[in-house]
């Protein structure tokens, strides 16, 4: 019993830490952002990277998410309610859960991942501190302009998701249930709320400054003795910290928003 205490103590008291320095960071951060010529040029090419260079891995994965849940929606409507129905159901689905979720968890894994390592590397081989001696703020220089450039790339991402989302699963409901094309328009049409998009690029939003904020975070906190075990294991702990992260603001935004 003492010792369930003592290590229920130890993880309370590690958790408070870790919030705490979380915090600094983000106050650190909010401080900081009126620098706007300072890290302007760092944040564009962040966009690109964060970006343009996450397209085709986001649009793959909206592709089959669209084509599945048609499919699936489908199979289950067959013969118990008209098939255009499959539009909405389709649309409501990628607008509001597969595009923004999915594109937030494979985001995690690859932009999350990368960021963690480069700032974990820079911590290890003591760059973070050259930087400081040349009184270049890490946070300023390192940690602004990614969070900022995955805030505003991964709506964007989204708004593609979107599209080739709805378009594949139309493409699978016209050639395999016989859903002709102005069918599945009018089941979108039908059902269709504007507030429904804009929610999708609102979870968007979010999960965005919680991936790249998670990331900045994990890389900042690699002790500089731990070399590559520090780096691999801050990588590590930004993709199941922002995935569980993205779940639990998933559920908190659609309770508070719709």
């Amino acid at each position: 019993m003492i010792n369930l205490l003592t290590i229920l103590g130890k993880r309370t008291l590690w958790a408070l830490e870790n919030m705490g320095q979380f915090g600094d960071m983000v106050v650190k951060i909010i401080i900081m952002l009126p620098r706007v010529r300072d890290y302007w040029a760092l944040m564009i090419g962040q966009m690109i990277k964060i970006g343009i260079h996450s397209l085709p891995i986001v649009l793959i994965i909206a592709f089959f998410a669209g084509m599945v849940t048609s499919v699936q929606t489908g199979y289950q409507f067959q013969g118990y309610v008209p098939l255009y129905l499959v539009g909405s159901i389709v649309l409501g689905s990628v607008l509001l859960e597969l595009a923004p979720v999915l594109g937030g968890l494979v985001l995690s894994g690859r932009v999350g991942a990368t960021i963690a390592a480069e700032i974990g590397t820079m911590k290890v081989t003591e760059q973070l501190d050259a930087m400081k001696v040349m009184a270049m703020d890490p946070v300023l220089y390192l940690a602004i302009p990614r969070i900022l450039a995955g805030m505003f790339m991964l709506p964007v991402l989204v708004v593609f998701a979107d599209l080739l989302g709805v378009l594949s699963g139309m493409v699978v409901a016209v050639n395999t249930m016989d859903v002709s094309i102005p069918e599945f328009e009018r089941g979108m049409r039908q059902f269709f709320r504007t507030k429904d998009a804009y929610f999708g690029l609102a979870k968007a939003f979010a999960f965005g400054i919680t991936i790249t904020s998670v990331a900045c975070y994990q890389g900042f906190k690699v002790r500089p003795g731990s070399g590559a075990e520090g780096v691999g294991a801050a990588t590590t702990n930004t993709v199941v910290v922002s995935c569980i992260l993205i779940l639990v603001l998933d559920y908190l935004l659609a309770k508070t928003l719709l």
